[in-house]
């Protein structure tokens, strides 16, 4: 008999039994987090076992991205991931609000192409989390560029590069999402710290960001990373700022398209990990 339901916490003695093959694996070390709040993950049960699992989490109460797929080792080829996905998209067009339900998967990882494919999520963007805590390659001396202070100026570059173009906004690392003003609260546009440049033709945003590490997420709307003069000293000086509050390991993280990768000179230091495709569906 098989039946899919809503995870508790007290079903975290489930997850452990299963075999994923997946060595210390982070849903295991923060389950509790990932069955309460604006998480959820949800179990298919088949005589009891718990054989494979999902879930989802929300984001400023209008986006869902689904994720944490996982299946016995020991089920596999039963098309139990496929059914999982569905299930999850069914659960969370129902919630009040959710305007986009989308996923993130690596580029090489095919069979997750595939079943987000077959749940009909069709592929956004393909970009690289690009980190790094040298950005000596990219520097030449130049100017920083001037901090935005003004509400109303930040929501005008806000609405120029990113919602009037339907935009991806990269909202936190590893998860970008397509602009709309739900993303841009005033709370995260007076706690965001933006720069324009000396023209006025550019402008960036960096945050503060906590995954594994602490990271100083870069949001830059345009393709010309390496010939914008005074960027990297700008990005350099937020990042450096940020280190002093933190004093622990901190790095910075710029989403870059394969050609924005591309254009980095030969002696970078960012780590360039395999692509994450985005799916979506509105």
């Amino acid at each position: 008999m098989q039946q899919i339901r809503r995870l508790q916490i007290e079903d975290e003695a489930y997850f452990a039994a299963m075999d994923t093959g997946i060595e210390d694996d982070y849903i295991q070390r923060i389950f509790h987090r990932l069955v309460t709040d604006s998480n959820r993950l949800y179990g298919l049960f088949s005589d009891k076992q718990l054989v494979s699992l999902a879930g989802f989490s929300v984001y400023a109460k209008r986006y869902a991205m689904l994720g944490r797929l996982r299946t016995d080792r020991r089920y596999k080829r039963k098309n139990f991931s496929t059914e999982m996905m569905t299930y999850m998209i069914n659960e969370a067009v129902q919630l009040p609000g959710i305007h986009w339900i989308g996923a993130n998967t690596q580029e090489n990882n095919y069979p997750a192409r595939r079943v987000l494919e077959k749940s009909g999520l069709t592929p956004y963007i393909s970009l690289h989390g690009a980190t790094a805590s040298d950005t000596s390659a990219l520097t030449t001396g130049e100017e920083i560029w001037q901090p935005i202070h003004d509400l109303q100026k930040k929501k005008g570059w806000i609405n120029q590069a990113y919602i009037n173009n339907h935009a991806i906004f990269p909202y936190e690392c590893y998860y970008s999402f397509p602009a709309t003003e739900d993303l841009f609260t005033e709370e995260n546009l007076q706690t965001w710290e933006f720069y324009e440049n000396p023209t006025s033709t550019r402008f960036i945003i960096t945050k503060h960001d906590q995954k594994k590490y602490d990271y100083l997420h870069v949001a830059y709307p345009w393709n010309d990373i390496t010939r914008q003069a005074g960027l990297w000293e700008t990005i350099t000086y937020a990042y450096r700022k940020l280190c002093r509050r933190t004093k622990k390991p901190t790095f910075i993280w710029i989403d870059l398209t394969k050609e924005e990768a591309k254009a980095l000179p030969a002696n970078h230091a960012f780590e360039l990990p395999s692509p994450w495709i985005l799916y979506g569906k509105d």
